[in-house]
């Protein structure tokens, strides 16, 4: 007898954006070890099928820029702060993939060679082709923008597919489904109707320039067992954002 074909993968090359709180498991701070694992371990899954990888980590679990400049550190200097958090989450990251034996590069928007390669297109593109693992961290090295903004950049610089917006739900609601139990998912949406309806999925500037490059975005529960792969083979998982 011959063995059932394997599915093939949708995507040849994806973006995976982790918010930072992603991180740190239940309570959404500091950095849960087991969690970081598990996500290698989904990661590890998705390079088996020989998808390039890149990915944009978020903060929000050590520093958000934002709620500190509320608190009263200046606006900018709390958002370099923030950049820098990502940088240690992209090391922890990094730390765990090296550990399930996916090779792994952290490229840091701000210069810190001893522990990160400076941002280089051409150079993240090398990696990919090479099968490694790329995270970027450091946001986009500027003041003012969000990781999201980071991941839209950094997805239509190298290259890729689509957007993976991992979240702690499944997908995006006409409300917020931890307060209405009547919230109904969407399985798509375009751009503009997200827009319109002020929906949270990404901030407008990360929105807009999806938009305008018609950069799809998938909206997925990333603590639900194998769901990068399944989104990653094309199964009806999460939300599609697109045109």
């Amino acid at each position: 007898m011959k063995s059932a074909p394997q599915p093939q993968p949708k995507y040849r090359r994806i973006l995976l954006k982790l918010s930072g709180e992603a991180l740190g498991g239940e309570s959404g701070v500091g950095i849960c070890p087991e969690v970081v694992h598990d996500m290698a371990r989904q990661i590890g899954e998705v390079r088996a099928l020989g998808v390039e990888v890149v990915i944009v980590v978020g903060g929000g679990n050590i520093f958000r820029g934002l709620q500190g400049s509320v608190r009263g550190i200046e606006r900018a200097t709390g958002d370099y702060m923030g950049m820098l958090a990502t940088v240690i989450n992209a090391l922890a990251l990094q730390d765990a993939l090296e550990k399930a034996r996916v090779a792994t590069r952290v490229q840091s928007a701000i210069s810190m060679s001893q522990v990160a390669e400076p941002f280089i297109r051409r150079r993240a593109v090398r990696h990919l082709e090479k099968g490694r693992v790329v995270i970027f961290g450091g946001g986009t090295g500027n003041p003012y923008f969000s990781t999201d903004t980071a991941a839209a950049l950094r997805a239509n610089e190298i290259g890729a597919e689509v957007i993976l917006k991992a979240t702690k739900v499944d997908g995006i609601y006409d409300s917020d489904p931890m307060k209405n139990a009547d919230a109904k998912r969407f399985k798509k949406i375009t751009y503009l109707d997200a827009l319109q309806r002020r929906l949270k999925v990404m901030d407008s500037t990360a929105f807009s320039l999806c938009m305008d490059n018609k950069m799809p975005i998938i909206v997925f529960n990333l603590f639900k067992a194998h769901n990068i792969k399944r989104v990653v083979l094309g199964e009806n998982v999460g939300t599609l954002v697109s045109n």
